[in-house]
């Protein structure tokens, strides 16, 4: 028996007076209640309990002893109530990592729906657009886009963004719309984007019937920043490839110019990532859940 069964055992007899109470009270056999206050005694280096014929008391040691463990086993049990508490309602903090464009745009504007649901929920949220180590930095689940290479972590697709290329009117009234490829590859320039991470530019993609084609065009200016690359597109200085939900409103006025429509990029995986685990605290669960549903109906 182990030692905080055997503080259990023996905290029952004192509260009961009698040995045979106890092994009822705990279904065990007398013997085992015997052998374990004996072993106990052994092991804490002092006699614990006074036998007579009619009753069971602590020795002074013993109350000592006891007083001790009832604290020492109500602490336990009061540890244990508020994890079974946490598992079914969701309760504590979560360190999340955010895009900045879809922290601002998506999701910030919807988090009073999210304490509304789980008001025991605490998040500390940062956004960028790095590698985030989850294990190193301490963060529970990153949002990021783009097919992920970690085999190391899970990663649950929550939405998939269509795309859309794109340059400012004004480049356009300077340096035409393009129909062909061969006609993109002829004098026009892009706004580059260089992974955060690796620094390594990404071409622009073009889906061509069922086959991707990647163009490398020259370009001004490349940064590594989703509102960077937004503005320097916005600013005229080259084409840039950008999530449909983000530019409806400069489409709509005009400011930006769609672009090869027949040849829209390739639709963008977004995910959340996590850190593999065989059980996911049920405050990360909710969390990811919720984040699909404000994706959804995102295209």
């Amino acid at each position: 028996m182990d030692r905080l069964q055997a503080m259990r055992v023996f905290t029952r007899i004192v509260e009961l007076g009698s040995f045979t109470r106890a092994a009822d009270d705990l279904s065990l056999p007398r013997a085992t209640l015997t052998h374990t206050i004996k072993r106990l005694e052994e092991r804490v280096g002092a006699h614990l309990l006074q036998r007579t014929t009619r009753s069971v008391r602590p020795t002074r040691d013993g109350e000592v002893y006891y007083n001790h463990c009832v604290r020492l086993l109500a602490d336990l049990d009061a540890v244990e109530a508020d994890f079974r508490e946490a598992a079914s309602v969701p309760k504590g903090k979560l360190r999340v990592d955010l895009p900045s464009t879809a922290a601002g745009t998506i999701l910030i504007p919807a988090l009073p729906d999210f304490f509304a649901r789980y008001p025991q929920i605490e998040l500390e949220i940062s956004t960028s657009d790095r590698f985030i180590d989850l294990v190193q930095e301490g963060v529970d689940c990153v949002l990021r886009a783009g097919e992920l290479s970690d085999s190391s972590l899970v990663a649950r697709r929550v939405a998939t963004l269509s795309q859309v290329t794109v340059a400012s009117a004004d480049y356009v009234r300077r340096l035409g719309i393009p129909l062909t490829l061969a006609e993109l590859q002829d004098g026009h320039v892009a706004v580059n984007w260089a992974s955060p991470t690796t620094r390594r530019v990404t071409p622009l993609e073009f889906m061509v019937g069922k086959r991707m084609r990647e163009v490398m065009l020259p370009s001004l200016v490349t940064v590594n920043g989703a509102h960077a690359y937004l503005s320097c597109c916005e600013a005229g200085l080259g084409i840039a490839q950008l999530p449909a939900y983000r530019i409806v409103d400069q489409l709509a006025r005009g400011s930006l110019v769609a672009l090869l429509p027949g040849m829209p990029p390739p639709s963008m995986p977004i995910s959340v990532v996590f850190a593999s685990q065989r059980q996911l605290p049920l405050r990360l669960r909710v969390f990811i859940d919720w984040v699909a549903e404000q994706l959804r109906g995102i295209r």
